[in-house]
């Protein structure tokens, strides 16, 4: 699935170089569920943009499945990425103006679906989770958790293999959290790779195997002992 070789990010902040990461060599393997853990500022969101195709290194090679991603030009990038990856956010990324139907339907839309399947696919992905009597209803007008699980709807629109999250649950109360946890389990259960970013404990006991980042170097861990969020 993914591999890192010699892969080095660099920032320049006030006329210094901060290293913000360095994976001399990291492997990630097909239906693998993997929690990076770290304090703030470890480079743990750069890891996650760089095997996101979001963020090129300033050296080393990223592979997804042997396709060298930053070799791919910009279209072509965007278009594997939209093709094979699913993205999750803590701050949901929804479009306020659109239904939750609507929300879910606009990578249909990308993907050149047909008008006429894309409110059904949409539709069933949000039954799927929970939402079915919410289609119709606007950002505004949901929870924090439901808002979430439209995202998720969204992010499996064109079934992808691959899951990148980003603090999924670092906005949402328990009962929240563990219904899209849960919905992690499924979804790694249906063979699908989860690469998840977290300071959240009860998230991070979820995963099957960890990274651990401090000042941007990686080494793996066993399962981390973090202070347990509410």
């Amino acid at each position: 699935m993914f591999q890192l070789q010699d892969v080095n990010k660099v920032y320049a902040r006030r006329g210094h170089e901060v290293v913000a990461l360095q994976a001399p060599s990291l492997e990630i393997h097909t239906g693998d569920y993997v929690a990076i853990v770290g304090p703030s500022g470890s480079g743990k969101t750069t890891l996650l943009s760089i095997l996101g195709g979001m963020l090129s290194p300033n050296a080393g090679r990223v592979s997804v499945d042997g396709v060298s991603l930053y070799e791919l030009t910009v279209a072509k990038r965007a278009v594997f990425r939209r093709e094979r990856m699913g993205f999750v956010f803590q701050t949901f990324n929804l479009v306020p103006y659109l239904t939750a139907v609507e929300n879910v339907q606009i990578p249909l839309y990308l993907a050149g679906i047909p008008k006429s399947e894309q409110r059904q696919r949409a539709a069933d992905l949000l039954e799927r989770v929970g939402l079915k009597d919410r289609l119709d209803h606007k950002p505004s007008e949901l929870s924090t958790g439901q808002q979430q699980r439209v995202a998720l709807a969204r992010t499996l629109a064109n079934n992808p293999p691959v899951i990148l999250a980003d603090e999924p649950t670092g906005n949402l109360d328990p009962d929240s959290r563990r219904i899209v946890l849960d919905f992690f389990d499924e979804l790694h259960s249906e063979g699908r790779t989860i690469v998840m970013v977290t300071h959240d404990s009860v998230a991070a006991e979820r995963a099957r195997g960890w990274l651990r980042l401090s000042e941007g170097m990686i080494s793996r861990c066993e399962k981390p002992v973090m202070a347990r969020a509410a």
